[in-house]
């Protein structure tokens, strides 16, 4: 009696698969998949739209932006580096290199990348040759566009409406949304600036050595400082682009200068790059933020500019301290007060403070610890902590960290919970601290209380895209563990993943 041959179907469309079909795809299917593997899918409109990726997008970084494309959900599973990478003639090791490195700068490369992923050019930071972007409508109002000169091309960068509106636009805009509006160019030139400010600045521009002086080098010191107001409130992404947009047209334009602004051209820069460096630091990319901070010291040297040099170290001391490079971290945290002993009151006592935390993670005792913390308080009181971004209250934050590390947390959740109740913070460092108390009360062993702790700081952090917050929340997380069947940190558990 013969038995009747068992019946095999196509594992990608369910079709009846022929006898001597050994695979487990029929042929369409089989010549689908091949053609799948040699080129990236045709996606739809609203594939960009996801938020993942207009995030990525908004940090000018091609690896972010790779990043986010393998992991859109569209794909249904995550696309390999392998695959991706032979998309677009590299290596696994070479694509690893670009999502975890610098942003790459080479435009030749940047263009290759973005026609075969097939990113719209509209949603480009650079222009590709023969398509040019097309600018959105005033009426749409998605963003106030910021072109910036760089080697006589315009390097256009978005700046959010609601920003605009929040810093009193609100009338500028409305008399721009006419297409034939005589403000409408100015207005999409500086929105902070005036008219007679934006023919300054293009003239100087045009020719950095002849009208690039002071008013201008100020004009963007003043841009930076916006920046640093809005990045608390608004978040990295929000201000990053024109950070960069401007440090872009630093470095374009300082060999180009008389000696004298060059210096003092270079001094904005270095506090610029910095600010780039703490920006990096937030989105969690560490490569991008070593960058600048490494841009922001060697124009801090050739600006002669010792106590910015000696902030930079404290910055490179505190980043070592978010990878867990702890011999690093103290190394640099000593040679920083080394590097400017005339330091500021206010730099000083952030570069003690950094050694107590480094003390403190190589299990000093907490007497010496503390006996640094003294120090750092009275560096601070020498000078006050008017105007500066470093505060009593900052202090006080930094060294519930410090007792964190030295094994008190039930102290450091105290500091955290009174400071936090002044409600005088931040809305991202809100979230920051909130997440470093809910760290400290794990620790102290009160799980119901670190979990809705983390709750509210998870919601902050995804709304201000801070992704040093996520990674303090992820250790919460982590030391939640043991308490996992609990309804608070389940729940926690549970909005982490979604």
């Amino acid at each position: 009696m013969t038995t009747a041959q068992q019946l095999r179907y196509c594992s990608r469309c369910g079709h009846r698969l022929a006898a001597d079909n050994p695979f487990p795809m029929c042929s369409p299917c089989q010549s689908a998949s091949v053609e799948a593997h040699a080129r990236p899918p045709a996606v739809p409109p609203e594939f960009w739209r996801l938020d993942q990726m207009r995030d990525a997008l908004a940090t000018w970084h091609m690896g972010r932006v790779i990043f986010a494309y393998r992991h859109h959900p569209y794909h249904r599973q995550m696309l390999s580096q392998e695959l991706v990478g032979t998309w677009l003639g590299l290596t696994q090791a070479q694509l690893s290199r670009i999502e975890n490195g610098r942003a790459p700068e080479e435009l030749s490369k940047l263009i290759r990348y973005s026609q075969i992923l097939g990113i719209p050019v509209a949603l480009l930071w650079f222009d590709l040759p023969g398509e040019p972007r097309v600018r959105p409508p005033a009426e749409s109002r998605p963003s106030v566009l910021l072109p910036i000169v760089v080697g006589g091309r315009e390097v256009v960068v978005p700046i959010d409406a609601e920003a605009a509106e929040s810093a009193g636009l609100e009338t500028l805009i409305a008399s721009t949304s006419r297409a034939d509006s005589p403000q409408r160019q100015a207005a999409h030139l500086l929105p902070f600036a005036g008219v007679d400010e934006l023919r300054h600045m293009a003239a100087a521009l045009e020719d950095a050595r002849r009208y690039l002086d002071g008013s201008v080098v100020g004009f963007f010191a003043q841009q930076f400082e916006r920046c640093k107001t809005d990045d608390g409130e608004a978040g990295p992404l929000r201000v990053l682009p024109l950070v960069l947009g401007v440090l872009g047209a630093i470095q374009h334009h300082a060999h180009d200068v008389r000696p004298q602004v060059r210096r003092e051209l270079l001094a904005v820069g270095a506090d610029g790059a910095e600010f780039a460096g703490w920006l990096y630091r937030d989105l969690h990319d560490p490569g991008s933020a070593a960058y600048w901070y490494d841009r922001a010291m060697e124009w801090a040297q050739e600006a002669q500019d010792s106590p910015m040099q000696a902030y930079v170290l404290v910055k490179k001391s505190q980043m070592a301290y978010d990878g867990r490079e702890l011999a690093r971290m103290l190394n640099l945290a000593e040679a920083a007060g080394r590097a400017c002993t005339t330091a500021p009151p206010a730099v000083r006592a952030e570069q003690l403070q950094q050694e107590a935390l480094a003390l403190a993670t190589h299990g000093e005792p907490l007497v010496v610890i503390e006996r640094k913390l003294e120090a750092a308080h009275r560096a601070l009181n020498m000078g006050g902590d008017a105007g500066t971004h470093f505060t009593a209250i900052t202090l006080q934050l930094r060294a519930a960290a410090v007792y964190t590390e030295a094994g008190v947390p039930d102290r450091a959740a105290g500091i955290f919970a009174d400071i936090l109740a002044t409600d005088t913070l931040s809305r991202r460092d809100t979230g920051l601290f909130s997440a470093r108390r809910a760290a400290a009360l794990a620790l102290s062993g009160h799980p119901d209380e670190a979990a809705a702790v983390a709750l509210d700081a998870l919601q902050i952090a995804r709304a201000t895209n801070s992704g040093r917050t996520s990674a303090i929340l992820a250790d919460v997380a982590q030391s939640l563990t043991p308490w996992r069947s609990r309804p608070g940190p389940r729940e926690f558990r549970e909005a982490m993943l979604a």
